[in-house]
C-alpha cells in the first residue's frame, strides 16, 4: 500500500474538528463527512430545514471532490446520518438523488442518529475511487 495522502483543501469548508477534508492511498479517496456549513464564511448559521441542508452538504461535498481532481461520478460508496430519520428520510433522498443519474448511484448507507456537530441534521461522507 501506498503511502497514504492527507488532504486539506482551499475552498473546502473549514474543518469542524481534527480531520483531512480527505485522505487518499492507492487511488482510493476517503472524503470526511461534511455539514451544511458555508466553506465562504464559516460563521454563517446552517440553513433551515433537510432539503437546504442537503443540497449544501452535497455543494460541500462536490467542493472536496473537486479540488482532488473527482467529481461526483467517482463515488463509490455514501453514508447518510440524519438526526430526524422517519421525519426527514424521503426528503433527504429527493436532494441526495439529483446529484447522481439514476443508473449511476453510489451503494449507500443511511443512519439515524441522536446528534451531529453544529446541530445539523444532515451529514455525508464517500468514498471515491479515481479512474
Amino acid at each position: 500500500m501506498a503511502d497514504p495522502i492527507f488532504h486539506l483543501l482551499a475552498g473546502a469548508p473549514a474543518p469542524v474538528a481534527p480531520y483531512s477534508h480527505a485522505v487518499e492511498t492507492d487511488g482510493w479517496v476517503l472524503v470526511t463527512g461534511q455539514l451544511a456549513t458555508d466553506p465562504d464564511d464559516d460563521d454563517t448559521p446552517l440553513p433551515d430545514g433537510v432539503e437546504a441542508q442537503t443540497a449544501k452538504t452535497m455543494d460541500n461535498l462536490g467542493r472536496v471532490l473537486s479540488g482532488l481532481g473527482l467529481g461526483f461520478e467517482h463515488v463509490l460508496q455514501a453514508r447518510v446520518f440524519i438526526t430526524h430519520f422517519e421525519r426527514d428520510y424521503a426528503a433527504m433522498n429527493a436532494v441526495y438523488a439529483s446529484y447522481f443519474p439514476d443508473n449511476r448511484r453510489p451503494a449507500r448507507t443511511c443512519i439515524g442518529v441522536t446528534g451531529l456537530a453544529r446541530g445539523a441534521l444532515v451529514e455525508i461522507d464517500f468514498v471515491a475511487k479515481r479512474p
